[in-house]
């Protein structure tokens, strides 16, 4: 039992005590947002110029970003590419990239944290190898931290766990090659709104049941732990006493409010602000190798 003590690496008791922290936090957020009134509320986000309307059932009844909503997947992909050689070219200091889906595409800009530069590559209905197959776009770029998160559209086309899993393997082996100066981030995958599901999907989403997404999460965080990168364990910021996602996090069932993105922020937030240093255990030997 000692030797399993002493074996367990510390960056893995700091990833615990950070998931405990932001469990903390969060929940202080949901009391504070279970106290606003019915009426038209507006709240104003740290360090935020602006305040963010929190009536998200009036205002924000799906995801909505104009025209932009309506592209096909090749014009997201041709937009992606040339904001991804934009950023490339200004070589911003502190950029941080989220790369996935439409829960990272629909963050709203002004709730990601202010004290970083943002690059943006989700697309509405990506999946794991989708994914994987773009990771390119943003080779020239110099990110801090990467934060991946894919696979609820996965599991909605039926692919099994290893299907999954065996793709994020290649990302993070992609992202660690190309990147290995960068942090590496898995955040889990969010669970769905079960019986109160009203997206267009519904059957088959409602076909994956959330135990599963539990399950997958901790595989996830297990295949972190092998490759050496930091796993962000969400899923308990959005679950209510079922498993489930919690409603006022939601607009569908499946993408998320305001006050989802809200606690997202929060996490990230906090993530961010502690300025760890990536974990990179083959660099060492790597510049060894290369030493006269």
């Amino acid at each position: 039992m000692s030797n399993r003590v002493k074996s367990f690496p510390v960056w893995g008791l700091f990833a615990l005590l950070t998931n405990i922290i932001l469990m903390l936090a969060v929940i202080v957020l949901i009391w504070r947002q279970q106290k606003l009134t019915p009426v038209l509320a507006t709240t104003a986000i740290p360090d935020s110029p602006e305040p963010v309307n929190l009536n998200w059932k009036n205002q924000y009844v799906s995801p909505e970003l104009g025209p932009r909503h309506k592209l096909s997947y090749p014009q997201w992909l041709d937009i992606l590419k040339q904001e991804a050689k934009m950023t490339a070219r200004k070589n911003p200091q502190r950029l941080t990239i989220l790369a996935g889906d439409s829960l990272s595409l629909w963050f709203p800009p002004e709730l990601l944290p202010e004290d970083r530069i943002w690059l943006n590559q989700g697309i509405s209905g990506e999946v794991s190898n989708g994914l994987l197959q773009r990771l390119d776009f943003f080779d020239r770029t110099q990110p801090e931290i990467i934060f991946v998160m894919v696979g609820i559209n996965d599991l909605i086309r039926g692919l099994d766990d290893q299907e999954i899993l065996a793709n994020y393997r290649q990302i993070i082996s992609y992202l660690r090659k190309k990147h290995p100066q960068s942090e590496i981030v898995i955040q889990s995958i969010l669970p769905h709104g079960a019986e109160g599901v009203t997206w267009e999907g519904k059957e088959k989403l409602l076909a994956i049941p959330n135990p599963r997404i539990r399950n997958l999460n901790q595989e996830l965080n297990n295949l972190a732990t092998e490759k050496a990168v930091r796993y962000l364990d969400l899923h308990p910021l959005f679950t209510d006493k079922q498993g489930n996602l919690r409603t006022n996090f939601t607009t569908d069932g499946l993408h998320l409010s305001p006050p989802g993105y809200l606690v997202w922020r929060t996490a990230l937030k906090m993530y961010t602000n502690q300025q760890v240093t990536p974990q990179v255990p083959h660099l060492e030997k790597i510049s060894s190798k290369n030493r006269i």
